[in-house]
Protein backbone atom coordinates (compact mmCIF):
# COMPACT_ATOMS: atom_id res chain seq x y z
CA UNK A 1 0.00 0.00 0.00
CA UNK A 2 1.09 3.43 -1.02
CA UNK A 3 1.27 6.40 2.11
CA UNK A 4 -0.13 9.57 1.62
CA UNK A 5 -2.07 12.54 3.86
CA UNK A 6 -5.36 10.99 4.40
CA UNK A 7 -3.19 7.07 4.99
CA UNK A 8 -1.15 8.69 7.86
CA UNK A 9 -3.73 10.79 9.15
CA UNK A 10 -6.29 8.42 9.48
CA UNK A 11 -3.85 5.78 11.25
CA UNK A 12 -2.22 8.82 13.42
CA UNK A 13 -6.24 9.29 14.65
CA UNK A 14 -7.29 6.00 15.05
CA UNK A 15 -4.33 4.61 16.97
CA UNK A 16 -4.43 7.96 19.53
CA UNK A 17 -8.52 7.05 19.60
CA UNK A 18 -7.69 3.31 20.48
CA UNK A 19 -4.87 4.62 23.01
CA UNK A 20 -7.29 6.71 25.11
CA UNK A 21 -10.33 4.50 24.91
CA UNK A 22 -7.64 1.73 26.19
CA UNK A 23 -6.60 3.79 29.27
CA UNK A 24 -10.26 4.66 30.32
CA UNK A 25 -9.26 7.81 31.51
CA UNK A 26 -6.76 10.59 31.15
CA UNK A 27 -6.80 13.33 34.04
CA UNK A 28 -5.18 15.99 32.18
CA UNK A 29 -6.91 15.51 29.19
CA UNK A 30 -10.42 15.33 31.02
CA UNK A 31 -11.05 12.32 28.03
CA UNK A 32 -12.87 9.25 28.90
CA UNK A 33 -14.16 6.48 26.63
CA UNK A 34 -16.83 8.35 24.89
CA UNK A 35 -15.30 11.84 25.14
CA UNK A 36 -12.39 10.11 23.14
CA UNK A 37 -14.13 8.48 20.81
CA UNK A 38 -16.26 11.49 19.96
CA UNK A 39 -13.06 13.50 19.56
CA UNK A 40 -11.63 10.72 17.37
CA UNK A 41 -14.56 11.00 15.08
CA UNK A 42 -14.22 14.81 14.89
CA UNK A 43 -10.83 14.83 14.06
CA UNK A 44 -11.66 12.66 11.12
CA UNK A 45 -14.11 14.55 9.47
CA UNK A 46 -12.20 17.61 10.08
CA UNK A 47 -8.84 16.64 8.58
CA UNK A 48 -11.06 16.07 5.61
CA UNK A 49 -10.94 11.68 5.67
CA UNK A 50 -14.54 11.22 6.61
CA UNK A 51 -16.39 13.89 4.52
CA UNK A 52 -19.44 15.57 6.96
CA UNK A 53 -22.03 13.87 4.76
CA UNK A 54 -21.13 10.75 4.71
CA UNK A 55 -20.14 10.88 8.32
CA UNK A 56 -23.89 11.57 9.53
CA UNK A 57 -25.17 9.32 7.01
CA UNK A 58 -23.23 5.84 5.81
CA UNK A 59 -20.68 5.81 8.55
CA UNK A 60 -22.82 5.93 11.68
CA UNK A 61 -24.09 2.25 11.78
CA UNK A 62 -28.05 3.79 13.22
CA UNK A 63 -29.00 -0.12 13.16
CA UNK A 64 -26.78 -0.61 16.33
CA UNK A 65 -27.37 2.72 18.19
CA UNK A 66 -31.52 1.90 17.54
CA UNK A 67 -31.23 -1.64 18.71
CA UNK A 68 -29.00 -0.50 22.34
CA UNK A 69 -31.39 2.27 22.68
CA UNK A 70 -34.38 0.58 22.63
CA UNK A 71 -33.28 -1.79 24.93
CA UNK A 72 -32.40 1.14 27.56
CA UNK A 73 -35.41 2.28 27.13
CA UNK A 74 -37.11 -1.35 28.18
CA UNK A 75 -34.60 -2.04 30.97
CA UNK A 76 -35.09 1.70 32.86
CA UNK A 77 -38.66 1.17 33.61
CA UNK A 78 -37.46 -2.25 34.83
CA UNK A 79 -35.41 0.02 37.11
CA UNK A 80 -37.97 2.47 37.91
CA UNK A 81 -40.00 -0.38 38.78
CA UNK A 82 -37.15 -1.53 41.39
CA UNK A 83 -37.82 -4.98 39.31
CA UNK A 84 -33.69 -5.53 39.90
CA UNK A 85 -33.20 -4.33 43.46
CA UNK A 86 -35.82 -6.92 44.50
CA UNK A 87 -34.12 -9.86 42.49
CA UNK A 88 -30.83 -9.43 44.42
CA UNK A 89 -32.16 -8.64 47.65
CA UNK A 90 -34.07 -12.08 47.24
CA UNK A 91 -31.03 -13.87 46.19
CA UNK A 92 -29.61 -12.48 49.27
CA UNK A 93 -32.62 -13.87 51.39
CA UNK A 94 -32.45 -16.91 49.93
CA UNK A 95 -28.85 -18.10 49.75
CA UNK A 96 -28.24 -19.03 53.34
CA UNK A 97 -24.73 -19.52 53.50
CA UNK A 98 -22.10 -18.72 51.16
CA UNK A 99 -21.68 -21.47 48.58
CA UNK A 100 -25.29 -21.03 48.39
CA UNK A 101 -25.31 -17.44 47.65
CA UNK A 102 -22.25 -17.80 45.18
CA UNK A 103 -24.05 -20.15 42.86
CA UNK A 104 -27.14 -18.06 42.95
CA UNK A 105 -25.00 -15.06 42.45
CA UNK A 106 -23.79 -16.40 39.20
CA UNK A 107 -27.09 -18.31 37.68
CA UNK A 108 -29.28 -14.91 38.45
CA UNK A 109 -26.58 -12.69 36.83
CA UNK A 110 -25.92 -14.74 33.89
CA UNK A 111 -29.47 -15.42 33.10
CA UNK A 112 -30.77 -11.67 33.43
CA UNK A 113 -27.16 -10.72 31.44
CA UNK A 114 -28.96 -12.93 28.61
CA UNK A 115 -32.17 -10.46 28.46
CA UNK A 116 -30.34 -7.32 29.57
CA UNK A 117 -27.21 -5.70 28.60
CA UNK A 118 -25.12 -7.36 30.97
CA UNK A 119 -23.46 -3.50 32.03
CA UNK A 120 -26.85 -2.50 33.25
CA UNK A 121 -26.92 -5.83 35.49
CA UNK A 122 -23.73 -5.10 36.91
CA UNK A 123 -24.67 -1.19 37.58
CA UNK A 124 -27.71 -2.78 39.61
CA UNK A 125 -26.55 -5.44 41.43
CA UNK A 126 -22.77 -4.24 42.66
CA UNK A 127 -24.48 -2.18 45.68
CA UNK A 128 -27.15 -4.49 46.82
CA UNK A 129 -25.13 -6.88 46.90
CA UNK A 130 -21.52 -5.39 48.25
CA UNK A 131 -23.79 -3.66 51.05
CA UNK A 132 -25.46 -7.06 51.80
CA UNK A 133 -22.11 -9.50 52.53
CA UNK A 134 -20.57 -6.57 54.03
CA UNK A 135 -23.42 -6.63 56.70
CA UNK A 136 -22.73 -10.29 56.87
CA UNK A 137 -19.16 -9.94 57.59
CA UNK A 138 -17.84 -11.68 54.35
CA UNK A 139 -15.19 -10.82 52.07
CA UNK A 140 -16.81 -9.25 49.35
CA UNK A 141 -13.86 -10.35 46.39
CA UNK A 142 -15.50 -12.86 45.64
CA UNK A 143 -18.68 -12.28 45.13
CA UNK A 144 -18.15 -8.80 42.97
CA UNK A 145 -15.46 -11.04 40.70
CA UNK A 146 -18.96 -13.70 40.36
CA UNK A 147 -21.16 -11.01 40.04
CA UNK A 148 -19.19 -9.32 36.68
CA UNK A 149 -17.58 -12.99 35.29
CA UNK A 150 -20.64 -14.18 35.33
CA UNK A 151 -22.54 -11.24 33.48
CA UNK A 152 -20.05 -11.15 30.92
CA UNK A 153 -20.19 -15.12 30.33
CA UNK A 154 -24.31 -15.20 30.64
CA UNK A 155 -24.74 -12.21 27.66
CA UNK A 156 -23.21 -14.36 25.24
CA UNK A 157 -26.16 -16.32 24.59
CA UNK A 158 -28.44 -13.57 22.64
CA UNK A 159 -27.92 -10.96 20.43
CA UNK A 160 -29.18 -7.86 22.80
CA UNK A 161 -26.96 -9.12 25.84
CA UNK A 162 -23.90 -7.13 25.13
CA UNK A 163 -23.03 -4.63 22.76
CA UNK A 164 -20.51 -6.38 20.66
CA UNK A 165 -23.06 -9.06 20.37
CA UNK A 166 -25.43 -6.33 19.04
CA UNK A 167 -22.94 -5.67 16.53
CA UNK A 168 -22.43 -9.10 15.36
CA UNK A 169 -25.96 -9.87 14.90
CA UNK A 170 -26.25 -6.22 13.07
CA UNK A 171 -23.22 -7.32 10.64
CA UNK A 172 -23.53 -10.88 10.12
CA UNK A 173 -27.21 -11.39 9.71
CA UNK A 174 -27.52 -14.33 12.17
CA UNK A 175 -31.08 -14.91 13.39
CA UNK A 176 -31.59 -14.44 16.53
CA UNK A 177 -33.39 -17.79 17.67
CA UNK A 178 -30.19 -19.36 15.19
CA UNK A 179 -27.76 -17.60 17.57
CA UNK A 180 -29.52 -18.40 20.67
CA UNK A 181 -29.67 -21.40 20.42
CA UNK A 182 -26.24 -21.87 19.18
CA UNK A 183 -24.43 -20.14 22.12
CA UNK A 184 -27.00 -21.16 24.86
CA UNK A 185 -24.71 -24.42 25.60
CA UNK A 186 -21.76 -22.33 25.21
CA UNK A 187 -23.21 -19.73 27.69
CA UNK A 188 -24.83 -22.32 30.34
CA UNK A 189 -21.44 -24.99 29.99
CA UNK A 190 -19.24 -21.54 31.04
CA UNK A 191 -21.28 -20.52 33.78
CA UNK A 192 -20.82 -23.49 35.27
CA UNK A 193 -17.14 -23.38 34.63
CA UNK A 194 -17.42 -20.33 36.18
CA UNK A 195 -18.94 -20.99 39.37
CA UNK A 196 -16.71 -24.01 39.98
CA UNK A 197 -13.41 -22.14 39.49
CA UNK A 198 -14.44 -19.45 41.61
CA UNK A 199 -15.54 -22.04 44.48
CA UNK A 200 -12.09 -23.80 44.21
CA UNK A 201 -10.12 -20.10 44.44
CA UNK A 202 -11.92 -18.95 47.04
CA UNK A 203 -13.02 -22.00 49.32
CA UNK A 204 -11.83 -20.49 52.42
CA UNK A 205 -13.95 -17.07 52.24
CA UNK A 206 -16.98 -19.69 51.55
CA UNK A 207 -17.46 -20.90 54.80
CA UNK A 208 -20.32 -20.92 57.36
CA UNK A 209 -23.17 -19.09 57.10
CA UNK A 210 -24.48 -14.93 57.01
CA UNK A 211 -26.96 -12.95 58.68
CA UNK A 212 -29.07 -11.20 56.27
CA UNK A 213 -32.23 -10.62 59.13
CA UNK A 214 -31.55 -6.34 58.31
CA UNK A 215 -33.00 -6.85 54.62
CA UNK A 216 -36.39 -6.86 53.47
CA UNK A 217 -37.62 -7.00 49.86
CA UNK A 218 -37.80 -3.64 48.48
CA UNK A 219 -41.52 -2.45 47.62
CA UNK A 220 -42.02 -2.61 43.88
CA UNK A 221 -44.58 -1.24 40.85
CA UNK A 222 -45.78 -4.54 39.87
CA UNK A 223 -48.47 -3.66 37.62
CA UNK A 224 -45.06 -2.20 36.13
CA UNK A 225 -43.56 -5.32 36.21
CA UNK A 226 -45.95 -7.29 34.60
CA UNK A 227 -46.68 -4.72 31.83
CA UNK A 228 -43.21 -4.89 30.78
CA UNK A 229 -42.07 -8.24 31.07
CA UNK A 230 -45.37 -8.64 28.71
CA UNK A 231 -43.48 -6.44 26.24
CA UNK A 232 -40.50 -8.14 26.33
CA UNK A 233 -42.11 -11.40 26.35
CA UNK A 234 -43.12 -9.99 22.36
CA UNK A 235 -40.38 -8.43 21.69
CA UNK A 236 -38.23 -12.05 22.13
CA UNK A 237 -41.10 -13.05 19.41
CA UNK A 238 -40.38 -10.37 17.42
CA UNK A 239 -36.84 -11.39 17.83
CA UNK A 240 -37.75 -14.93 16.54
CA UNK A 241 -39.95 -14.33 14.10
CA UNK A 242 -38.83 -13.86 10.27
CA UNK A 243 -40.57 -10.12 10.28
CA UNK A 244 -38.01 -9.35 7.39
CA UNK A 245 -39.97 -11.55 5.05
CA UNK A 246 -43.14 -10.00 5.90
CA UNK A 247 -42.42 -6.29 6.20
CA UNK A 248 -41.65 -4.32 3.36
CA UNK A 249 -38.44 -2.41 3.37
CA UNK A 250 -36.93 -4.29 6.42
CA UNK A 251 -33.92 -6.49 6.04
CA UNK A 252 -32.80 -9.09 8.60
CA UNK A 253 -30.41 -6.61 10.46
CA UNK A 254 -33.26 -3.95 10.56
CA UNK A 255 -35.62 -6.33 12.13
CA UNK A 256 -33.63 -6.12 15.82
CA UNK A 257 -33.40 -2.94 16.03
CA UNK A 258 -37.54 -2.45 14.89
CA UNK A 259 -38.36 -4.40 17.02
CA UNK A 260 -36.16 -3.21 20.05
CA UNK A 261 -37.63 0.63 19.45
CA UNK A 262 -41.57 -0.79 19.01
CA UNK A 263 -40.76 -2.57 22.70
CA UNK A 264 -39.83 0.71 23.57
CA UNK A 265 -42.42 2.94 22.62
CA UNK A 266 -44.98 0.12 24.44
CA UNK A 267 -43.15 0.54 27.44
CA UNK A 268 -43.55 3.89 27.63
CA UNK A 269 -47.18 4.00 26.98
CA UNK A 270 -48.01 1.11 29.56
CA UNK A 271 -45.24 2.05 32.09
CA UNK A 272 -46.63 4.79 33.74
CA UNK A 273 -43.60 6.09 35.09
CA UNK A 274 -42.89 9.88 32.19
CA UNK A 275 -40.62 9.03 29.69
CA UNK A 276 -38.17 11.64 31.14
CA UNK A 277 -37.38 9.95 34.25
CA UNK A 278 -36.76 6.49 32.20
CA UNK A 279 -34.89 8.51 29.77
CA UNK A 280 -31.94 9.96 32.45
CA UNK A 281 -31.24 5.99 33.17
CA UNK A 282 -30.10 5.86 29.32
CA UNK A 283 -26.67 5.27 29.02
CA UNK A 284 -25.94 8.49 26.60
CA UNK A 285 -22.31 8.14 26.72
CA UNK A 286 -22.55 4.49 25.45
CA UNK A 287 -24.68 5.96 22.40
CA UNK A 288 -21.87 8.93 21.96
CA UNK A 289 -19.14 6.06 22.05
CA UNK A 290 -20.65 4.08 19.32
CA UNK A 291 -21.21 7.08 16.99
CA UNK A 292 -17.80 8.52 17.42
CA UNK A 293 -16.39 5.06 17.10
CA UNK A 294 -17.93 4.11 13.73
CA UNK A 295 -16.51 7.39 12.28
CA UNK A 296 -13.29 6.69 13.24
CA UNK A 297 -13.33 3.26 11.65
CA UNK A 298 -15.19 4.57 8.31
CA UNK A 299 -12.24 6.68 8.42
CA UNK A 300 -9.48 3.71 8.38
CA UNK A 301 -11.56 1.96 5.86
CA UNK A 302 -11.24 4.62 3.28
CA UNK A 303 -7.25 3.78 3.19
CA UNK A 304 -5.65 0.26 2.58
CA UNK A 305 -4.39 -0.36 6.01
CA UNK A 306 -7.26 -2.43 7.11
CA UNK A 307 -6.71 -5.00 4.38
CA UNK A 308 -3.46 -4.79 4.37
CA UNK A 309 -3.59 -5.57 8.32
CA UNK A 310 -5.93 -8.45 7.67
CA UNK A 311 -3.25 -9.84 4.39
CA UNK A 312 -1.05 -9.87 7.19
CA UNK A 313 -2.98 -12.07 9.65
CA UNK A 314 -5.00 -14.26 7.60
CA UNK A 315 -2.23 -16.93 6.86
CA UNK A 316 -1.96 -17.18 10.73
CA UNK A 317 -5.86 -18.74 11.02
CA UNK A 318 -6.48 -22.07 10.81
CA UNK A 319 -10.59 -23.85 8.98
CA UNK A 320 -11.03 -24.56 12.89
CA UNK A 321 -10.80 -20.99 13.64
CA UNK A 322 -8.75 -21.64 17.19
CA UNK A 323 -5.92 -18.70 16.54
CA UNK A 324 -9.01 -16.63 15.34
CA UNK A 325 -10.09 -17.62 18.99
CA UNK A 326 -6.69 -16.68 20.79
CA UNK A 327 -6.22 -13.44 18.28
CA UNK A 328 -9.66 -12.17 19.24
CA UNK A 329 -8.71 -12.80 23.15
CA UNK A 330 -5.61 -10.72 22.45
CA UNK A 331 -7.30 -8.01 20.68
CA UNK A 332 -9.99 -8.08 22.83
CA UNK A 333 -8.32 -6.99 25.76
CA UNK A 334 -5.51 -4.33 23.81
CA UNK A 335 -8.56 -2.20 22.12
CA UNK A 336 -11.48 -3.23 24.12
CA UNK A 337 -14.00 -5.85 22.54
CA UNK A 338 -16.23 -3.52 20.93
CA UNK A 339 -13.70 -1.35 18.77
CA UNK A 340 -12.33 -5.55 17.58
CA UNK A 341 -15.41 -6.44 16.14
CA UNK A 342 -15.78 -3.09 14.27
CA UNK A 343 -12.15 -3.80 13.01
CA UNK A 344 -12.91 -7.21 12.31
CA UNK A 345 -16.03 -7.19 10.51
CA UNK A 346 -14.55 -7.15 7.02
CA UNK A 347 -12.37 -10.43 8.10
CA UNK A 348 -15.20 -11.84 9.31
CA UNK A 349 -17.46 -14.13 6.57
CA UNK A 350 -19.73 -17.39 7.57
CA UNK A 351 -21.52 -17.66 10.50
CA UNK A 352 -19.62 -20.05 12.10
CA UNK A 353 -16.67 -17.30 12.02
CA UNK A 354 -19.23 -14.34 13.65
CA UNK A 355 -20.24 -17.03 16.38
CA UNK A 356 -16.34 -17.52 17.49
CA UNK A 357 -15.95 -13.95 17.08
CA UNK A 358 -18.99 -13.49 19.75
CA UNK A 359 -17.99 -15.89 22.54
CA UNK A 360 -14.23 -14.92 22.28
CA UNK A 361 -14.46 -11.39 22.60
CA UNK A 362 -17.39 -11.57 24.83
CA UNK A 363 -15.30 -14.00 27.18
CA UNK A 364 -12.01 -11.95 26.80
CA UNK A 365 -13.65 -9.21 29.13
CA UNK A 366 -12.95 -11.68 32.01
CA UNK A 367 -9.48 -11.55 31.52
CA UNK A 368 -8.13 -8.10 33.12
CA UNK A 369 -10.30 -5.50 34.88
CA UNK A 370 -10.12 -3.45 31.76
CA UNK A 371 -11.75 -6.35 29.56
CA UNK A 372 -14.77 -5.18 29.65
CA UNK A 373 -17.34 -2.14 30.97
CA UNK A 374 -18.94 -4.61 33.11
CA UNK A 375 -15.47 -5.23 34.90
CA UNK A 376 -15.13 -1.45 35.37
CA UNK A 377 -18.29 -0.59 36.59
CA UNK A 378 -18.32 -3.10 39.54
CA UNK A 379 -14.56 -1.84 40.20
CA UNK A 380 -15.70 1.67 40.18
CA UNK A 381 -18.79 1.09 42.46
CA UNK A 382 -17.04 -0.70 45.16
CA UNK A 383 -13.14 0.73 45.00
CA UNK A 384 -14.12 2.76 48.66
CA UNK A 385 -15.60 -0.57 50.13
CA UNK A 386 -13.67 -3.65 48.57
CA UNK A 387 -10.97 -2.54 46.33
CA UNK A 388 -9.77 -5.57 44.07
CA UNK A 389 -6.19 -4.55 42.11
CA UNK A 390 -5.32 -6.01 39.50
CA UNK A 391 -3.25 -8.78 40.10
CA UNK A 392 -6.50 -9.88 42.58
CA UNK A 393 -8.93 -9.95 39.56
CA UNK A 394 -6.36 -11.40 37.38
CA UNK A 395 -5.99 -14.43 39.51
CA UNK A 396 -9.49 -15.63 39.01
CA UNK A 397 -9.91 -13.79 35.21
CA UNK A 398 -7.33 -15.85 33.55
CA UNK A 399 -8.10 -19.30 34.45
CA UNK A 400 -12.14 -18.51 33.88
CA UNK A 401 -11.21 -17.25 30.41
CA UNK A 402 -9.19 -19.60 29.62
CA UNK A 403 -11.30 -22.28 30.47
CA UNK A 404 -14.67 -20.83 29.15
CA UNK A 405 -12.91 -19.91 25.78
CA UNK A 406 -11.42 -23.90 25.52
CA UNK A 407 -15.10 -25.08 26.34
CA UNK A 408 -16.84 -22.38 24.06
CA UNK A 409 -14.78 -22.87 21.39
CA UNK A 410 -15.31 -26.77 21.65
CA UNK A 411 -18.70 -26.44 21.80
CA UNK A 412 -18.92 -24.43 18.54
CA UNK A 413 -16.52 -26.47 16.71
CA UNK A 414 -18.69 -29.57 17.69
CA UNK A 415 -21.91 -27.45 16.26
CA UNK A 416 -19.60 -26.63 13.28
CA UNK A 417 -18.68 -29.79 12.26
CA UNK A 418 -22.47 -31.41 12.82
CA UNK A 419 -23.48 -28.43 10.29
CA UNK A 420 -25.46 -26.51 13.09
CA UNK A 421 -23.72 -23.37 12.34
Amino acid sequence: MTWDFPAAASLAVFAATYVLISLQKIRFLNLDRPSASLAGGILMVALGIVPFTDAARGAVNWETVALLLGMMVVVAYLRLARFFEYVSTWILLRAGNPRRLLALLVAASGLLSALFVNDTICVLFTPIVLGAVLRARLNPVPYLIALVTAANIGSVMTLTGNPQNMLVGIFSGISYGKFFLVLLPVGATSLLLDWAILRVLYARDLGGAFDVSALELPRVHRAVIVRVMAVLAVMTAGFLLPLERWMAGVGAGQKLPLVALAGAMAVILLGRYRPAEAFRHVDWGLLVFFCGLFIVVAGIDRTRILPAMHGWAAPLFDEAGGVLCVFTVAMSNVVSNVPFVLVARGWICGDYEWTLVAMASTFAGNLTIVGSVANMIVLELSRDRARIGFWAYFKAGLPVTLATTAAGFGILYLLHRLGAV
